[in-house]
């Protein structure tokens, strides 16, 4: 295998910003120097999101070696059709609605220092999944669950570092956000703005996020976070039950506020007989670049090529 072939540009897109990083698939890791992040309007039109988006893109294909044949894998959060690369966004997403129907392999490349470009696609939560699989404790676990807090609700079921899609122990698409719980989907409660509705529903007070709650430490901060907690539990168990991972890993801005929730959390989990470990994950964005960057790699992608949603 040539050097070139060996590296990987992980991008990973968010609501707010882009973050791009040139990544070692032999080792792993995030190339120093390499790691680019510029602030997007995703509500701007298709031509001004994709030219943010070459910006810090074109920044780390500068700083590696090759420029002739260029391998890109996106984080991008659906809906997407991710085998061919086309953004889904509409109305009420209310993110990247200008980019329905481009296709980013098609449009991008216009903005890019390099015209010998593959480009492969990974939900977003998918990626964060596949990257937090591959570092630290979690690499002891053949089975883990990843589950992202944040504007909204992402999960990935890894085994053996290979995202379970199509598979009867998983979810459909292995997706939670979309399943049913209470009067509505999981998405409704696992998110920021339930935290805001519900936090102003108890103190009168409407906060911007939920690190505004964690930072008051009030009465009305422990009822929200116990409240979230123990719907976490009981909408998570039945999947636990199912896949029977060996750890939980929580990520995005809410898991921020981990020692609110996360006691309730357990305590109802392993009172439900599941015996599991818990890692809040502060891998954050690199997380996403190290799962998308490994679309590159061959077994990785051979494993995953059939699977993609185009959701």
């Amino acid at each position: 295998m040539e050097m070139h072939d060996q590296i990987a540009i992980g991008v990973d897109v968010g609501g707010s910003h882009i973050v791009s990083a040139a990544v070692s698939l032999k080792e792993l890791r995030i190339l120093p120097g390499t790691t680019f992040s510029v602030k997007v309007d995703n509500k701007a039109a298709k031509e001004m999101v994709l030219e943010t988006w070459s910006t810090a893109i074109n920044e780390t294909m500068a700083r590696i070696p090759d420029k002739e044949n260029i391998n890109i894998g996106f984080a991008i959060p659906g809906p997407f059709d991710y085998c061919r690369g086309i953004a889904l966004y509409e109305g009420e997403n209310d993110k990247y609605t200008n980019m329905y129907g481009v296709s980013v392999p098609k449009e991008l490349i216009r903005y890019l220092d390099s015209e010998n470009v593959n480009f492969r696609f990974l939900n977003d939560a998918t990626s964060f999944g596949v990257g937090v699989a591959t570092q630290g404790d979690a690499k002891q676990y053949p089975k883990i669950i990843v589950v992202t807090l944040g504007t909204g609700f992402g999960s990935a079921f890894v085994k053996d570092g290979i995202p379970q899609v199509n598979h009867a122990e998983v979810p459909k698409n292995g997706c939670l956000w979309d399943k049913p719980f209470k009067q509505g989907i999981g998405d409704d409660y696992f998110s920021t703005r339930w935290c805001i509705k519900r936090y102003q529903e108890l103190s009168s007070e409407k906060v911007k996020g939920v690190k505004e709650i964690a930072e008051a430490n009030n009465i009305h901060t422990q009822i929200v976070f116990e409240e979230f907690g123990a719907n976490m539990a009981e909408f998570m168990i039945p999947f636990i039950q199912k896949f029977r991972p060996e750890l939980l890993v929580l990520g995005g801005n809410i898991s921020n506020a981990s020692r609110f929730f996360l006691p309730t959390l357990k305590s109802r989990i392993q009172s439900a007989g599941h015996n599991i470990n818990f890692e809040i994950s502060l891998l954050m964005e690199d997380a996403a670049i190290l799962g998308s960057a490994q679309l590159f790699n061959i077994h990785f992608w051979n494993q995953v090529k059939n699977d993609l949603p185009n959701i």
